[in-house]
């Protein structure tokens, strides 16, 4: 089976990754605590994003794939539900 390319998640995690070096510097710097907790809660809304892409991306393309073999079908959907309820 191939993998998925998910490099155009890139951009939005580089800038997640910025982000979080901000959210540091205000902590070294020692900002008003609703500051931080907005640019935290930002960097969670982001990621949640990128996930849902990712995830949209696997059931389009590798879930799809396993539609003929029941077995491998019902072992991607609880592989699935693993990672949703975590």
């Amino acid at each position: 089976m191939s993998h998925p390319c998910h490099k155009e998640q890139l951009i939005s995690i580089k800038r997640i990754e910025g982000q979080i070096r901000g959210i540091a510097k205000m902590i070294e710097d020692e900002k008003y605590c609703i500051d931080i907790l907005n640019q935290i809660k930002a960097v969670r809304n982001s990621l949640t994003s990128v996930e849902g892409k990712i995830v949209k991306t696997h059931l389009k393309e590798c879930v799809k794939e396993t539609l003929n073999d029941k077995q491998n079908f019902d072992d991607k959907v609880e592989e699935v539900l693993k990672v949703i309820k975590r």
